[in-house]
């Protein structure tokens, strides 16, 4: 019988421990070893067992919680998941955890319907799930900071009437999940202005992709900016799903544009990547550039596959550079897979494939 992960829960909330605890115990790969209300008694805790998996809550009174995920990851790194609230506040921080090297960002357990409740199961022991077998050193590596490449005709560039009017006739669609808000930060940094429109779906929970994506605006010469319905996919931007909707590519004579909708999930997440990729096969064929980056499970796979079959070229993550393996392995394993390339070098490569 194959080892269970074991999950140390640190939030100042009864209630919170509680729910995570009742929804990560009913997983048969997952054992809660404890639960502590504050990063001191979490301290404790690490002192005598060291789990394999930690959920962190991001504020907290005594300590919060980025200043113990600086902690723990100075002195004995272990795969750290932040759990926030859907707070504006929270959001940020959530974010800024993710640079310090957290694996990824779950929502507070909250009530809800039945389907609800089961979605938020799903994704929560899938998240502790992949952190347990994310790749800490990369992780590490991803916390150096990138500094914006911007020059002065850049910024002129950033947001202009030639960024922003032109249809694009190369639409690139990127999926990533566990370990891709770095991954994403470090490719998107090397696109210029002019870059080819970019749609990307990325496993996050609702009211993060917004912050996400003015984080990744500040930082990156191109626009970044969080997907609404009927965004058109132009030249200079980059359009994040909204999480918790699925978002589309869809075209109207030569104008691409995105449709953000509703929907049940899609291979376990909504967003789903194989939802955008699938769309994209459709409606775009061989104008289409994919990118499947590092995360857990196969979404995308199906969709990375329906690409190629439809004319696109499509790029993976190689297994050296992902926190997890999991996405870009099974889209190599599909066939969908043209070329598979370390973190640094997939930005080259969309822009030669797009000239």
């Amino acid at each position: 019988m194959a080892k269970k992960i074991r999950v140390l829960i640190v939030d100042d909330a009864a209630v919170v421990r509680d729910a995570l605890s009742s929804i990560l115990s009913s997983d048969p790969q997952i054992e809660v070893m404890a639960t502590a209300g504050d990063p001191f008694i979490a301290a404790q805790r690490l002192k005598q067992e060291i789990p394999d998996v930690i959920t962190l809550d991001v504020e907290m009174p005594r300590m919060d919680g980025l200043t113990f995920l600086k902690k723990i990851m100075g002195q004995h790194p272990i795969p750290v998941i932040m759990c926030s609230s859907l707070t504006e506040r929270g959001s940020e921080t959530a974010l800024k955890a993710l640079e310090y090297g957290a694996v990824d960002i779950i929502q507070k357990p909250q009530m809800g319907t039945k389907q609800f409740i089961e979605e938020s199961r799903v994704r929560i022991c899938d998240a502790v799930k992949a952190a347990a077998g994310a790749r800490l050193n990369r992780l590490e590596k991803s916390t150096l900071k990138h500094e914006p490449k911007l020059t002065a005709d850049a910024v002129l560039a950033k947001g202009s009437s030639r960024a922003m009017v032109q249809t694009t006739e190369k639409v690139v669609v990127v999926g990533a999940s566990t370990g891709g808000t770095e991954a994403l930060r470090e490719f998107l940094v090397q696109f210029p202005a002019d870059s080819p429109g970019i749609v990307i779906v990325q496993h996050m929970p609702e009211n993060f992709t917004a912050a996400f994506a003015r984080r990744l605006d500040g930082l990156c010469q191109l626009s970044v900016k969080e997907a609404e319905d009927g965004d058109s996919v132009i030249r200079g931007r980059a359009l994040i799903a909204p999480g918790n909707r699925h978002t589309l590519l869809k075209r109207s004579g030569a104008r691409y544009y995105v449709e953000v909708k509703e929907g049940p999930l899609v291979s376990r997440h909504r967003p789903s990547v194989d939802v955008l990729f699938r769309s994209a096969a459709r409606y775009g064929g061989k104008n289409i550039i994919g990118v499947i980056m590092t995360g857990m499970g196969d979404d995308g796979a199906k969709g990375m596959k329906e690409m190629k079959d439809a004319g696109a070229v499509n790029l993976a993550q190689d297994e050296a550079t992902c926190v997890v393996y999991g996405m870009p392995n099974e889209a190599v394993k599909a066939g969908g897979v043209d070329y598979s390339l370390p973190l640094d070098r997939l930005a080259g490569k969309v822009l030669t494939l797009a000239s």
